[in-house]
């Protein structure tokens, strides 16, 4: 672990490889699953002033479960969630060409919600944890169904946190990017001693 502010960094962010590699896995990470993507509190607001934006992006489906459940759903933790198709598909998914996308996504490729997706999709395979002292924990997610990504990641030789550079930016912005990118440094020159 490797402490930078009041963020507690798993050293397998900067160690291991990732990189999404949507012809092999489908997207199918917003399907599979035991709950939806989990929200920051703030997000629930934003999804739902949003919606108009991106409502015609997502699927019949997903329209009738964010409308039957809401823009969220308490999980079995207590966790706040996206909502759920069949308890499967994420309620904000829809498919092009046999893969799983964002809806939420798609609008604001489209320039017409300035909300990109929920932070956990973006920061995935990163897990966010909050502990009880205030302080943040940055986690590295291990998934079967990311495996394609993992071996993708070896292959270009992109740490998991290179290939999240954007989304660690958009939730903690360029001074912490650039701290990680130093440990990330330090511990590839340690590595090669």
């Amino acid at each position: 672990m490797i402490e930078i502010d009041d963020k507690i960094v798993s050293a397998d962010l900067l160690r291991e490889c990732f990189a999404c590699d949507l012809t092999r896995c489908k997207g199918i990470c917003c399907v599979e699953g035991n709950a939806g993507a989990p929200l920051e509190p703030e997000e629930v607001e934003i999804l739902e002033r949003e919606y108009p934006n991106y409502k015609s992006c997502m699927t019949p489906e997903g329209i009738e479960a964010v409308e039957r459940q809401g823009f969220m759903v308490v999980d079995e933790d207590g966790d706040l969630t996206t909502p759920l198709v069949d308890d499967a598909q994420c309620a904000y998914a829809y498919r092009a060409d046999g893969i799983t996308l964002c809806a939420i996504e798609k609008a604001w490729q489209e320039g017409r919600t300035p909300l990109r997706k929920p932070i956990s999709c973006h920061l995935y395979p990163i897990r966010l944890t909050r502990f009880s002292n205030g302080s943040t924990g940055l986690n590295y997610h291990r998934w079967e169904v990311c495996s394609a990504a993992r071996e993708c990641g070896r292959k270009l030789g992109i740490p998991v946190y290179k290939a999240l550079r954007e989304p660690i930016i958009r939730r903690f912005g360029e001074e912490f990017y650039r701290a990680l990118e130093a440990a990330g440094d330090l511990i590839r020159k340690q590595g090669t001693r």
